[in-house]
């Protein structure tokens, strides 16, 4: 069966899976591999570079909120392209910047366009092509986000010593310009052309098309925030500080880095799986459950006094993140239809972002503060657990008028 929808989607599926894949040039996960270049280069201290980074990230943030609805105006074949070139600018602008002061410009242009518009526009194209099957669609879309995280950081620290960093950005660039003959490959027919836009679109509650104000007026909305926002945070923050964590617990960098593939796998899997949980039961029945393993990941890594504690840590982590990928783009397409999906999801999507702004800083400010991450992390479970109870109360109030869709 999944052999068959492969085979007949594979454009469409190809399509979301390569944004996906080079969303990664303008990840925390990507970035950070050169944060001790760039800040040597520049004359940053760790504060300098943790608030560049996280102010200009905010303001991409920010930018979303409006950038995002233009995907409910152009199509995925004129938006994919302008946002592989606008990375690949951001890029060569990595590549190029002679001081300082630019990198502000720089880090809001790798995550406005990377982190931002091309996990957008990856999400609401799947969520707007697919409608019976739109778990399984974002589930392998989504695939392109994990072996990015995968493959580049591991082939980029290779050429380490064989280019300097900043020739490692003009290839990155080269990659982003070369995807988009293969992306207009992939859509040369949409699934959903505009012509036929208004007959293909599906409803939401109580059999309406909501529009974003009326969404943002909606308390499920708000309630469904923290669960947004925490993943980006934490997951994020959890990567950004695992030399300081690795220190901590006593434990070699190198053995906790080589959990990532683990993590990577796992989350794969998890992401495939949850995709079929949404086409049969909903993403109302999965909303409760899916931030519930980050809780236990959170707490183990925290009390772990050995290795082991750290592999059981990160595969809980791995499942929190691999549900994250599918859960939420679903989510909003259920519960708020798909006529105005990307204006509604542009706002979701700036609170990831913004919350992968938070993370990093706050836990770097704890940290100065003295407040190991060991005791951060006690923290980060709570957080969760009390996000999981706000959108389970929201869903379980909300989700009888999914019975009044026509």
């Amino acid at each position: 069966m999944i052999t068959g929808f492969l085979r007949e989607n594979a454009n469409w599926l190809g399509a979301g899976a390569l944004l996906a894949f080079f969303s990664s040039f303008g990840q925390t996960f990507f970035i950070s591999i050169y944060s001790e270049q760039i800040r040597t280069d520049f004359g940053l201290s760790h504060a300098a570079w943790g608030s560049l980074y996280a102010i200009a990230t905010t303001a991409s943030a920010i930018v979303m909120v409006w950038a995002g609805t233009l995907t409910d105006l152009f199509r995925v074949r004129i938006i994919g392209p302008l946002s592989l070139i606008l990375l690949a600018l951001a890029c060569l602008s990595m590549a190029w910047a002679p001081v300082a002061w630019m990198l502000f410009g720089v880090i809001f242009l790798l995550r406005f366009a990377g982190q931002g518009m091309m996990s957008h526009v990856a999400a609401v194209a799947m969520t707007r092509w697919f409608v019976k099957t739109r778990g399984k669609a974002l589930s392998i879309s989504a695939t392109g986000f994990a072996l990015g995280q995968a493959i580049l950081p591991l082939g980029f620290v290779a050429l380490m010593g064989l280019i300097s960093w900043r020739s490692h950005w003009i290839i990155s660039a080269a990659l982003c310009i070369l995807a988009i003959p293969a992306l207009l490959l992939l859509l040369r027919t949409e699934r959903t052309p505009q012509a036929i836009a208004k007959e293909t679109q599906s409803k939401g509650m109580k059999g309406e098309h909501w529009t974003r104000r009326s969404a943002l007026k909606h308390t499920l909305f708000w309630l469904m925030v923290p669960a947004l926002l925490g993943p980006s945070a934490f997951i994020t923050a959890f990567f950004f500080q695992q030399v300081p964590f690795a220190v901590e617990k006593g434990w070699a960098h190198i053995d906790l880095v080589a959990l990532f593939p683990l993590y990577t796998i796992v989350s794969i899997g998890v992401t495939i799986g949850s995709g079929f949980l949404i086409d049969r039961f909903g993403s109302a029945a999965v909303v409760p459950f899916f931030q519930l393993p980050i809780v236990a990941s959170f707490v183990t890594l925290s009390l772990a006094g050995s290795f082991s504690g750290a592999v059981i840590g990160v595969v809980l982590m791995a499942i929190t993140a691999g549900a994250t990928a599918t859960v939420p783009a679903a989510f909003w397409a259920e519960f708020y239809g798909t006529r105005f999906i990307g204006s509604i999801k542009s706002m979701a999507a700036a609170v990831m972002v913004l919350g992968s702004a938070i993370g990093p800083g706050l836990t770097g400010f704890l940290l100065d503060q003295g407040l190991s991450l060991s005791t951060q992390m006690i923290g980060f479970a709570a957080y969760f657990l009390v996000a999981s109870v706000l959108a389970t109360l929201g869903v379980q109030r909300n989700r009888q008028y999914l019975s009044l869709l026509t």
